[in-house]
């Protein structure tokens, strides 16, 4: 059964297989997708269909050649802000690159053959449809112009020029997150250099019809911060970097008062655990992320962690957040009657939220309404789950788990409630750490890790194991001398 066979005759005699199609002719693509995404993209779904019919009644091939490298030239354009920018500031350059692709086009319309109607219909169809794209092409570029200098005039007066970036590099380091799916280049880049700016901006991003992303450290996993329209603006958060002092305050429905800390937007998430463990706490959201990602992009994703398990997710430890709302307004969110640990372990969570006028200081705005929401305890969580990610909604409770999808967090302020029972910490003051030993070792001289000399002879012993069970070898003497 296991004989091997005698394949003489096979080789002789292989069979004939019909060649494959190449799914990825499109000259200049260098992203991972193949010619039916880019063709439909630039022409249409017909187009794709009456060309991938075409392949199999091509002659020379000429005529393909010529419209895929159109195609191409256009593909790497839109995909490239590098090109896009030197394409905007030579004008002489960007009408050379247009003209070429015209005259492929019309190397194309001379090569059609009119005997053969049924076929010639569809490259007439193929030619039309690639003549659009070509001018939709062009009046991108003019487009742009224009929407760039206008949003330069709206959003300068809101915040600093250099806050505002229309540069290549600024606009291909927000094109993704830690997904690493791409989809559009934003059009723009906010980055503002305090809460107070960020709602002018909103409202200069709606008055532009621009698609607003919020933006904070982008360690997300959910493509939440991915553009998906080229007329997009990122607003990224990393400059509200204030981080207050611990405080001891009250909360509404409470007489005992909590210790807490105000956190901008953009301060990352390992600056507030350090300064829980310098003030003797433990801070509850701990993310894998927790040395890139931000505050604001931890209460929009209700972040959760390790710690999670005993002291719960960022919506669990939240005496208030502030955001900008989609029509550029304060909205407050503040927790009533708070249970100092897991919010579904609570009948009823109640919030206040308060909308001001967005025109105003936050702490001095005029307050436009308020509304009290009252949300079931249980529906926040199932049963046996830290967080469910399937429920964005969460009973209507604004910002928590919205993924920026309802506004922008500027600010909250974060409650330290119950941590110091931690094994870490006895009583009121963290455990001493013992010194380490450092006997039989120069002064001054380093010192390997006991983790990293584990680590080192365990891939030692996993080396010689190898070694045993390939040729019987231990070391460098075989067995048996």
């Amino acid at each position: 059964m296991n004989a091997v066979a005698d394949l003489t005759d096979a080789a002789r005699h292989p069979i004939e297989k019909e060649p494959e199609s190449r799914l990825r002719e499109i000259p200049y693509n260098y992203t991972s997708l193949a010619d039916r995404e880019i063709v439909t993209r630039l022409l249409g779904e017909s187009a794709w269909n009456v060309l991938d019919g075409l392949r199999s009644e091509r002659r020379t091939g000429r005529s393909a050649r010529m419209l895929y490298e159109v195609l191409g030239d256009m593909w790497v354009v839109e995909r490239n802000p590098y090109l896009q920018d030197d394409l905007l500031d030579n004008p002489k350059r960007r009408r050379q690159l247009i003209a070429a692709m015209h005259h492929r086009l019309g190397e194309v319309e001379k090569r059609r053959d009119g005997a053969d109607q049924a076929r010639d219909a569809k490259v007439a169809e193929l030619l039309r449809a690639a003549a659009q794209a070509v001018e939709r092409f062009e009046q991108r570029f003019a487009d742009h112009a224009a929407k760039r200098k206008r949003a330069q005039s709206l959003l300068r007066r809101a915040t600093r020029a250099d806050n505002v970036r229309f540069d290549a590099f600024s606009r291909v380091s927000h094109v993704t997150d830690a997904t690493d799916w791409r989809v559009e280049l934003p059009f723009l880049v906010l980055m503002p250099d305090s809460e107070a700016e960020i709602p002018a901006l909103v409202r200069a991003c709606i008055e532009l019809g621009l698609t607003i992303i919020p933006r904070g450290g982008g360690t997300g996993y959910t493509g939440g911060v991915v553009p998906l329209t080229p007329w997009s603006a990122v607003i990224n958060t990393e400059k509200l970097e204030y981080l207050g002092p611990v405080e001891t305050i009250a909360l509404p429905g409470h007489g005992t008062a909590v210790a807490s800390i105000f956190s901008a937007a953009g301060v990352v998430t390992k600056r507030v655990s350090e300064a829980a463990e310098r003030a003797g706490f433990v801070f509850a959201v701990d993310p894998t992320s927790a040395d890139a990602s931000c505050v604001g992009g931890n209460i929009a994703m209700n972040a959760g962690g390790k710690k999670a398990v005993l002291w719960g997710t960022a919506v669990d430890n939240l005496a208030w957040w502030r955001m900008i709302d989609a029509q550029g307004d304060w909205l407050e969110v503040t927790r009533l009657n708070h249970n100092l640990g897991k919010i579904h372990d609570t009948p009823v969570a109640s919030f206040e939220l308060v909308w001001k006028k967005g025109t105003q200081p936050a702490d001095e705005a005029e307050v436009l309404r308020r509304e009290r929401l009252d949300i079931d305890g249980a529906t926040f969580r199932k049963i046996g789950l830290g967080k469910d990610v399937t429920d964005k909604f969460l009973g209507g409770l604004p910002g928590v788990q919205k993924e920026g999808c309802d506004g922008l967090i500027t600010a909250a302020r974060i409650l330290w409630t119950g941590t110091r029972s931690h094994p870490e910490h006895r009583g009121d003051r963290p455990v001493p750490r013992r010194k380490r030993q450092t006997h039989g070792h120069a002064a001054g001289r380093p010192r390997t890790s006991g983790r990293a000399l584990f680590t080192r002879g365990r891939l030692q012993h996993q080396i010689q194991a190898r070694r045993i069970a390939k040729n019987g070898v231990v070391g460098r003497h075989r067995r048996g001398g």
